[in-house]
């Protein structure tokens, strides 16, 4: 089951935030409101568990240590009944193992404490913008490419493809920026949401999947490198 992403009555996008620190869980209201969002805030995992089930939110900002149910139970938890549901972990274990967990447990991102409060609002930008929350383009087309963002389709052309979570979300980070190119950089940020060892080649590895899933059927090439920078999406 997949979030609604409906936003209130005045076409807010609603963040619910979960964070046993009382001090930051205030601030991050106070900032969030004031950035036009509409808050909700509890004080431990149980609590934001049962906030979810009674009205499934656009976002979720999850701290990591909180009482009666932690933040990686949680966030388990809430993947398995909302598969599409953005959530931003908050930690203050800087280990990569740590990091790793969260990723594993369901979060599409990973914010280390302390942070700053613009770093917190941008990167909850982009995963309300990938997740297509509030978003009035439910279907993008470049081409011959069709995504169905809310029902997570891909086609080219008549042609079904099966993509991963990853294939599809850089799929559509590369059709939202159609014939722009993409640095690397840019790229693993939007996608992966926390850095990456110098030299890895997970981009490069997942380019590969989507070029054979989108060639599949003996289509002209859509995604091209551009060396030293990064890669485009452009169709002929």
């Amino acid at each position: 089951m997949g979030a609604n992403h409906a936003g209130d009555e005045n076409g807010k996008l609603h963040v619910l935030v979960a964070e046993d620190d009382r001090g930051l869980r205030e601030s991050l209201v106070r900032v969030l409101r004031f950035e036009g969002y509409e808050v909700q805030a509890v004080g431990d995992g149980a609590k934001a568990l049962e906030a979810v089930s009674e009205r499934v939110p656009d976002a979720v900002v999850l701290d990591v240590m909180m009482p009666v149910v932690d933040g990686l139970t949680a966030c388990r938890l809430l993947r398995e009944h909302h598969r599409l549901l953005p959530i931003l972990m908050l930690t203050a274990r800087h280990e990569v193992a740590d990091r790793v967990a969260g990723l594993d447990a369901g979060a599409d991102d990973y914010l280390v404490k302390p942070f700053a409060l613009d770093e917190l609002l941008a990167r909850l930008r982009a995963l309300v913008r990938r997740s297509g929350a509030g978003d009035g383009e439910d279907v993008l087309r470049v081409g011959d490419l069709t995504l169905d963002v809310r029902r997570r389709l891909a086609f080219r052309g008549e042609r079904p493809m099966g993509l991963t979570k990853t294939e599809f979300d850089l799929l559509e980070l590369f059709m939202r920026n159609a014939s722009l190119v993409l640095e690397r950089d840019t790229i693993y940020d939007r996608i992966w949401g926390y850095d990456f060892e110098t030299g890895s080649r997970s981009l490069d590895v997942y380019v590969g999947y989507l070029r054979r899933k989108t060639e599949d059927g003996g289509e002209p090439r859509v995604l091209h490198t551009v060396r030293g920078i990064g890669y485009v999406l452009r169709v002929s």
